[in-house]
């Protein structure tokens, strides 16, 4: 089989009202790069008609398309892990299907990487996103960074290119959670990024809840670094002492004064603090235990249900 110098590997998730116009800008973004690509749709899950539009392009475009059906949604990485493993290129690049990052921008990422680059991260410009999620994500832009080292500008923008051995290392992590432009990073030898333009979505919402986003952003944290668990050591050590020293103080104002019956919500306050802080520290401990076990379980990551192609 020909091996095409552009993979775009495309998530897809119940898109069936933007997938015409993705189409309409996508293709001849690309054949405007004057090399040769390739087009593999990953369709996780649907439950519109995404699949069948899919297959409908395909159809069309049987040359430049593969199309991925998985057999239930398996999330937007595990979605872009199955095509990592199907793509053939050499550059590859992944990109959602919500138009939020145009199309026309991949020739900045393809151009990036011809200079030698093995991962060319994205910056949003002039996000259009809402003023909460911006100020989110900078927020945990800084977190991410102080904990697990990784610098990236921008974590939440997919639109990246990678060269063919970082995806071949990529595949051989088989991680049951993960975040790829995390785990990229950290296999790289010479990242760089870029910036590009950012757009409203053409049609529909997010599908990144609340809650998803949280999670997503645990598995960032737990998957890259055990610093969630060096930290809270180190508090619980800090309030054992201050205990310690406040319990002698008890004692010593107790032979000295006598027994105070005024203190007895205060003692209810710190002992509701530590309560909570241990109960905090279970639970990112349990963050980690159940990641462990997740992997040892050595259940498939995703199910693929169909491959259309020529």
């Amino acid at each position: 089989m020909n091996t095409p110098e552009v993979s775009v590997i495309i998530p897809v998730y119940n898109e069936e009202d933007g997938l015409q116009a993705l189409y309409g800008r996508l293709y001849p973004a690309l054949d405007a790069l004057n090399t040769s690509y390739e087009v593999i749709f990953v369709n996780d899950g649907s439950r519109d008609r995404s699949a069948a539009l899919l297959r409908e392009q395909w159809e069309k475009r049987p040359d430049v398309t593969r199309v991925i059906l998985l057999a239930a949604n398996a999330g937007q990485h595990m979605a872009i892990m199955a095509g990592f493993e199907k793509c053939r290129g050499q550059i590859v690049v992944t990109l959602d299907a919500d138009l939020q990052n145009p199309p026309e921008e991949i020739g900045k990422l393809v151009a990036k990487m011809r200079e030698g680059y093995d991962c060319v991260g994205s910056i949003r410009q002039n996000r259009r996103d809402s003023a909460f999620r911006r100020y989110a994500s900078q927020a945990m832009n800084r977190l991410r960074e102080r904990i697990t080292h990784i610098k990236m500008t921008d974590q939440g923008c997919m639109l990246r290119a990678y060269a063919r051995p970082l995806i071949d290392a990529i595949n051989s992590c088989h991680e049951v959670n993960t975040f790829i432009p995390a785990l990229a990073y950290t296999l790289a030898q010479n990242p760089t990024e870029i910036e590009v333009a950012h757009e409203e979505r053409h049609t529909g919402e997010s599908k990144y809840s609340l809650y998803s986003l949280i999670r997503l952003n645990f598995d960032l944290m737990t998957n890259f670094s055990v610093v969630p668990l060096q930290a809270f050591s180190m508090t619980g050590i800090i309030i054992s002492l201050l205990s310690a020293f406040f319990v002698v103080f008890l004692v010593i104002r107790r032979l000295m004064v006598g027994p105070e019956a005024e203190g007895m919500f205060t003692l209810f306050g710190i002992a509701f603090f530590l309560i909570g802080l241990t109960l905090f520290g279970v639970g990112m401990l349990g963050e980690y235990v159940g990641r462990i076990y997740q992997q040892v379980r050595h259940r498939p990551r995703y199910i693929i249900g169909a491959v259309l192609e020529r």
